[in-house]
Parts: structure tokens; sequence; C-alpha cells
């Protein structure tokens, strides 16, 4: 039996709490010292192409429920999930990069559109919104307050 995109979501939806909010055994002993983040926690995922089918619906649907996902990447993923196997592969790889600058330039635009902002920012928006997909992601999270500050 095939899990639906509602099933799965409901799955990885229940589940992260729980896997983020477990504790070591330590953590009831106020006394005991705080601990650092061991080299398992930050260790790489998988590589896509040795994803089963099942791990690569899990990697799409938590895209699909960041909140921050846009409609261009919401779009793709979903396509992504009624395709096969390779489909999801293929949009891991790339499909989520560029549907990411997709929504990055619309961002952008929107900025732009802004009657009331800097002639700074102005120009430094009308650059990015031409550039890489890497340049739109700084641009947003850092650049536009590096132009105003």
């Amino acid at each position: 039996m095939r899990p639906t995109r509602a099933t799965l979501l409901v799955a990885v939806t229940a589940l992260t709490p729980a896997l983020l909010l477990t504790a070591p055994a330590f953590a009831a002993d106020p006394t005991a010292a705080p601990t650092t983040a061991t080299a398992t926690t930050t260790a790489p995922e998988k590589p896509v192409d040795e994803m089963s089918e099942e791990e690569l619906r899990i990697a799409i649907l938590r895209i699909l429920a960041d909140e921050d996902s846009g409609r261009g990447v919401t779009r793709e993923a979903n396509e992504a999930l009624d395709g096969t196997a390779e489909d999801m592969r293929e949009f891991l790889r790339t499909g989520y990069r560029l549907a990411q600058a997709e929504d990055d330039r619309v961002a952008i635009a929107r900025i732009l559109a802004d009657p009331t902002i800097s002639d700074a920012l102005l120009k430094a928006a009308e650059e990015a919104i031409d550039g890489t997909p890497e340049e739109l992601r700084y641009f947003l999270e850092t650049g536009r307050y590096e132009v105003d500050a």
C-alpha cells in the first residue's frame, strides 16, 4: 500500500516533536553539566542517490512542512511527490534550489514594489533580482539589511 502525502505529513509532524524533545537521562538532574552536540547530530544527511523512496518522500514533506516554503517550492515539491522516485531525487538535487530562487525573486520584486524603500535598497534589489539563486538568498537573508545599516 502506497502511503498518501497527507499520511506521511501527519507522521512526520507527529514524530518531529518526539525526536526533537527527547533528552538524555541526566536532564532530570539540575546539577548535571550541560553537554554539547555530538558529531552524530550534525552529520550530513544520506546522499539523495542512496535514499529509499520513503526517505525521499519524508525529505520533501519536511520541505513542505516548513512555513517559509513559498508557492514555487510548494508547487514543485507536490509535483515531485506525484512523480517517480527519480522525480523526487531530481527535485532534491536541483528542483528545490530553483523553486526557492523563483520564490526569492518574487520576494525581491515585492521589495522593489514598495514605494517607501531607500534609493540604496532599490539599487541593491535591482542588482540582486537578476542574480544566481545563492545571490538571491543572500540578499534576502543579509544583504538587504546591510544596505540600510
